[in-house]
């Protein structure tokens, strides 16, 4: 279960931060895709904005990166126990 969340970087918008209190007190696994999508609500980049290299628009970008991030935490928080 996640219990706690320290954004040390985030997103200028504050998606970061407003999507991190979000998942706090769900599971692991629902958690990291719920901070992706919860990441693209906050999100104030134009949806309309294609990006012609990764054929994504920056707000479901945005959730990749954060939904990684997450799991790269807390893959890293595992590994040290």
């Amino acid at each position: 279960m996640i219990s706690n969340i320290k954004v040390v970087r985030g997103a200028p918008c504050g998606a970061s931060w407003e999507a991190a209190q979000k998942v706090i007190g769900m599971k692991v696994e629902d958690g990291i895709t719920r901070m992706g999508l919860e990441t693209q609500f906050f999100c104030f980049a134009d949806p309309a904005g294609w990006d012609p290299i990764h054929g994504k628009s920056p707000v479901h970008f945005a959730g990749k990166v954060h939904a990684k991030a997450l799991a790269n935490a807390i893959a890293k928080i595992v590994s040290h126990l």
